[in-house]
């Protein structure tokens, strides 16, 4: 297994060859005789980049592709620390490698996967002809359906059956909850300089960050599954032509164990259109409802997926504090989308009056 090259700059012929090879979708007799790249989807991931490389061959090439997407930690040395220090790369090669085989739900097909302790890369399909989700312009009420279908599929496949992953971090007593916590008391107060919070949120800070180990431990009691863990519009896209698959959910460097609601709470609560969320929502957790249930889950019901839907969009500002006032958001693009999440997450929490939960974690 060849050794990971400075990237994008050392993804050459030669090296695109070797593990092109290894991956198994060049043939021996084939190799990579040239290759151009462009980095792609700019400002909205924070702990990785992408490069889409155009590649020609010599001999045999078989069904290797014109093209490929090359995923690899980012050169912003803010965001690059932070993605080591939740094991993003490792949970996402193994995710890859080892969980995506065992679930309906839809990712790109992977070519080659490598972690190395320090870096990773994975190279995969090139989706070009899909449609990215956009958090600024919110999914539609279509757009947020076939997100929530994908979700059970995933939850479904994998509830109750997490104990041996034991390198998948839980949503608490785990390196990723301590620092998620932490990151939330720092980030909090950024996000207030960098966003507009409104008051009816701001004022539960000190309440809300004493009861974040409280929230983690019920987010982690059963009944818990696998979970995305980034679950937002950037993170699928959507096929509108002939032999395309309806959506495609990628970037699986933050799964855990956790309740399945974490993911679902999250992209209605900052994906999903306002309007949309408001006048659809309850109709929305019945059709996940269903899908889990179609999935083969039982023993749950509508009242528990109702409450922990509020409860676990209460949770999510633990998410939301770290995502928008840790990571660097010199970025414009990057900017906008976490503007909208922050205000829409804050709309959905005033609708729902989450925070009146606080009491029960006191």
């Amino acid at each position: 297994m060849p050794s990971i090259p400075d990237l994008p700059g050392g993804l050459t012929p030669v090296y695109l060859t070797s593990i092109l090879h290894e991956g198994g979708c060049l043939p021996t007799g084939g190799s990579v005789a040239d290759v151009g790249y462009e980095m792609v989807g700019d400002g909205t991931g924070m702990s990785s980049e992408l490069a889409r490389l155009h590649l020609s061959y010599d001999g045999d090439r078989g069904e290797a592709p014109n093209t490929v997407i090359c995923k690899f930690l980012p050169n912003n040395e803010t965001n690059r620390v932070s993605a080591m220090a939740f094991h993003l790369p490792e949970r996402e090669v193994r995710y890859c490698a080892e969980l995506d085989p065992l679930t309906d739900a839809v990712t790109p097909r992977t070519l080659y996967t490598h972690f190395d302790g320090e870096c990773f890369l994975i190279v995969m399909e090139d989706l070009a002809a899909y449609e990215v989700g956009s958090q600024v312009e919110g999914a539609t009420l279509r757009q947020t359906e076939l997100a929530i279908d994908e979700l059970a599929k995933l939850h479904s496949a994998f509830w109750g059956k997490v104990d041996d992953l034991d390198w998948v971090p839980g949503i608490a007593n785990s390196y990723h909850a301590e620092a998620l916590a932490g990151g939330s008391a720092i980030g909090w107060p950024n996000m207030e300089e960098r966003f507009e919070v409104p008051g009816s949120v701001s004022k539960h800070r000190e309440r809300f960050q004493t009861a974040i180990p409280a929230l983690q431990e019920e987010r982690m009691s059963a009944p818990i599954t696998l979970v995305h863990g980034d679950f937002r519009m950037e993170n699928v896209m959507y096929g509108h032509e002939p032999g395309q698959h309806e959506i495609v959910v990628f970037d699986w460097q933050g799964p855990l164990k956790a309740r399945g609601m974490f993911d679902v709470s999250l992209f209605l609560g900052q994906s999903t259109k306002t309007e949309v969320r408001r006048e659809h929502e309850r109709a929305i957790l019945e059709r996940y409802l269903e899908g889990l249930r179609a999935g083969g889950v039982t023993g749950v019901g509508w009242d528990f997926i109702w409450e922990d839907y509020q409860r676990c969009m209460l949770y999510n500002w633990v998410y939301t504090s770290v995502v928008a006032g840790t990571l660097d958001v010199s970025n414009e693009v990057a900017k906008a989308w976490m503007s909208k999440m922050v205000s829409r997450h804050a709309t959905a929490s005033e609708d729902l009056d989450v925070f009146r939960f606080l009491a029960d974690y006191a």
